[in-house]
């Protein structure tokens, strides 16, 4: 209960320091007329000062009973009669109101960089709600996100494993060039450090080298998904770290073997494409699958079909070899993995394998190092994967991006884990 009944227009307004000097309902919008409260002194000689001029700044502000709110402040300009006194005036300004050429309110502010940031929501949406323009709202969470994003110092800490991967940002121009960027992610917390625009060697060197020294140092695992750009970016800016292939990329290569191997025997036995009544076109689903994850009647479906599709028995042999190959990662040992992948590469590289074995065995010889780290690190690119969805998440909600600082600043709020407790302390520039 409030006892001094002339301050319940204050409470109310719950913004501490301010004399509200009245409010009116005009077209759906609440306008509220507000003033700081006391007299402040000159910053130069320390003494009175007096009003020189009065002018009213309209700001966006949180609504109220599903209305829109315009906060009118009544800002003065004070003067110091002093002729001997360098200040000769200044406006007030209270950053718990508002910042410097804010728009929006600070509650207003903080609440729009929470709810699109963290929450997912659209600009369009929380516009809407504050009933102001889309620049507005745009404006206000880039300045409160990237003023968050500063001050959270320890957002991002030493890193043990690090994996880059690359997504698409937009499609450009009159033939739709595909622009790329890629995320540095912190795979053992799952959390999006930074993304950089391009997908290329020199931009993801570049990005590391950027980071202190003492940082990457602390960086024992690099993680990537047989990319040779991201290869040669870890060799140049990361050259004490073990590199680690990720395992899904290194089963997905034999699957598209697999795959290949299937669609050339088809064109070789009906010279065309499969079709649905095609014993290999049956199969392909089957094929993928983990051999544990067939039953019995997939088995013999299994059997069935490539005895009857599969003349020379080179998509059985290509099925073998993927399965082999996930045989890598069920291998406790470091050194018998490493024993067992250069056997396995030996093998698929001989004359009497199908072509696709032949690249696939070329694959396991030449990553080799990479795919046998695993059984050391035990990391992969799954959390980089994950983090790129949320990214994903953030492009399809705002159906599609075209500046670049407005994707960082939502990626890096809704995939980065800021503190986000830092946010009512902060006053942004």
């Amino acid at each position: 209960m409030v006892e001094d009944v002339s301050r319940v227009d204050e409470v109310w307004v719950g913004l501490g320091e301010v004399d509200v000097l009245g409010w009116e309902e005009a077209g759906g919008v609440l306008r509220v007329v507000v003033c700081l409260r006391g007299r402040p002194v000159c910053g130069g000689c320390g003494g009175g000062v007096r009003v020189k001029e009065r002018r009213e700044v309209e700001l966006v502000d949180l609504p109220v009973f599903g209305m829109p709110v315009r906060l009118v402040w009544r800002k003065r300009r004070w003067e110091c009669p002093s002729s001997e006194c360098e200040v000769s005036s200044f406006t007030e300004q209270a950053a718990w109101i508002a910042p410097v050429r804010g728009r929006l309110t600070s509650r207003a502010g903080r609440w729009a960089t929470v709810q699109v940031g963290r929450r997912g929501r659209t600009v369009a949406e929380v516009a809407e709600e504050l009933g102001c323009a889309w620049h507005t709202v745009d404006k206000a969470v880039n300045r409160w996100g990237e003023a968050l994003l500063e001050a959270d110092k320890a957002r991002v800490g030493a890193v043990d494993a690090l994996g880059l991967d690359e997504t698409l940002f937009q499609r450009r121009g009159r033939w739709h060039t595909r622009m790329w960027i890629t995320s540095a992610v912190d795979v053992r917390k799952g959390q999006l450090i930074d993304i950089f625009p391009g997908k290329d060697a020199k931009v993801a060197a570049q990005w590391l080298l950027s980071r202190p020294a003492e940082w990457r140092e602390g960086i024992r695992w690099a993680v990537l998904d047989l990319s040779r750009a991201y290869q040669a970016a870890y060799n140049r800016a990361l050259p004490r770290a073990t590199q680690v292939a990720d395992p899904f990329h290194v089963v997905g290569v034999a699957n598209r073997k697999l795959t290949q191997t299937r669609r050339r025997v088809q064109q070789e036995t009906h010279g065309r494409r499969g079709r649905k009544q095609d014993h290999l076109y049956q199969v392909r689903n089957i094929l993928t699958r983990a051999r544990e994850k067939l039953d019995d009647n997939g088995k013999r479906r299994l059997r069935s079909l490539l005895d009857a599709g599969d003349p020379r028995g080179e998509v059985r042999q290509a099925w073998h070899a993927k399965e082999t190959v996930r045989q890598i990662y069920q291998t406790p040992d470091p050194q018998d993995a490493d024993d067992f992948t250069r056997l396995l590469a030996q093998d698929l590289q001989h004359e009497t394998c199908p072509p696709e074995l032949n690249q696939l065995g070329k694959t396991l010889h030449t990553w080799r190092p990479q795919i046998v780290a695993w059984h050391q690190a035990r990391v992969t690119n799954a959390p980089t994967e994950a983090v790129n969805n949320l990214i994903k998440r953030v492009k399809r909600a705002a159906f599609g991006f075209r500046n670049f600082r407005n994707y960082r600043t939502r990626a890096l709020l809704y995939a980065g884990k800021p503190n986000w407790n830092l946010l009512p302390t902060l006053t942004p520039p």
